[in-house]
């Protein structure tokens, strides 16, 4: 009987350290990975002092740059945002004919390059594409202007809202919309009363990522900007601009903007789980 009281007690003992191990090497591994890359940005941002930080996000560039930042994301999130919710109510709740190939669609984004989406486009709407000639002769341009990033950002993050949402439509069946449907309700009395009440957190986490992938995206859309300063540079663009001008205080001043936004979505996220939760329990 004590061998075993021991024995309990040394596994007890091992199963403590293991764990208080396993939580030590996580809490390293966030500090240098996430924390320590913060700190550095927002350190080297203040680091000529508060006046040339003001100086370096009120530069003209700097503002152009969010402007378009700003204006790119409110076009690519509210149009990725009906795309998802249509795409996940066909994916989640019916069964048809190239239901798979659909899906494999929605994520083709995430096992394509970011610069092979953005040479995609340049190769579609390019003065040397398929159509770029003839936007050419009618005055649009699509490459190295606005329109371009539009589409890059577009492509990038539309998987978003979609694989958010796919999951929880089709975990939630069709019951209640066929209840509805019975009781005389159209298609949209259906979606307002019933659909989106059941998704709408799952609706607002994938508006938020969606909306940080579209300010913070760099790949697709440098190559397809052209780097314009003050007129297609991003803030991403605008960062590595003043980096490779050697302007490193001005370059991490405008990155602890984008590191701002994102601590601004990761907390949104983080609150409406609350709320989530809370409800749940309530409920």
């Amino acid at each position: 009987m004590a061998d075993n009281a021991s024995h309990s007690q040394r596994q007890i003992g091992e199963g403590i350290f293991v764990r208080f191990t396993l939580i030590a090497l996580a809490l390293i591994a966030i500090a240098v990975l996430l924390v320590l890359p913060l700190a550095i940005v927002f350190t080297e941002a203040l680091a000529s002092g508060v006046a040339a930080y003001w100086q370096a996000i009120t530069q003209p560039d700097a503002l152009a740059a969010m402007r378009l930042t700003l204006l790119v994301a409110a076009i690519a999130v509210p149009l990725n945002t009906i795309f998802g919710i249509v795409a996940a109510w066909c994916l989640g709740k019916f069964e048809f004919p190239g239901r798979s190939f659909l899906t494999a669609l929605i994520d083709l984004p995430f096992s394509v390059s970011p610069v092979i989406s953005g040479m995609m486009f340049v190769l579609l709407f390019g003065l040397q594409g398929y159509f770029g000639p003839v936007l050419a002769r009618n005055g649009i341009a699509i490459v190295f202007a606005v329109p371009g990033i539009v589409l890059a950002t577009l492509f990038i993050t539309f998987p978003f809202v979609a694989r958010q949402l796919t999951p929880l439509m089709r975990q939630q069946g069709t019951d209640e919309e066929e209840a509805a449907v019975i009781l005389g309700a159209s298609l949209w009395q259906v979606f307002r009363r019933v659909t989106l009440p059941n998704i709408r957190w799952g609706l607002l986490y994938g508006i938020l990522l969606c909306n940080a992938r579209a300010m913070g995206e760099f790949g697709a859309v440098s190559v397809v900007s052209g780097h314009i300063r003050g007129v297609t540079n991003t803030m991403p663009l605008h960062v590595e601009v003043l980096y490779n001008e050697y302007q490193a205080a001005a370059a991490f001043a405008v990155a602890s903007l984008l590191a701002l936004l994102g601590l601004a979505t990761l907390a949104a996220k983080t609150v409406l789980e609350q709320v989530q939760d809370i409800r749940t329990e309530v409920v």
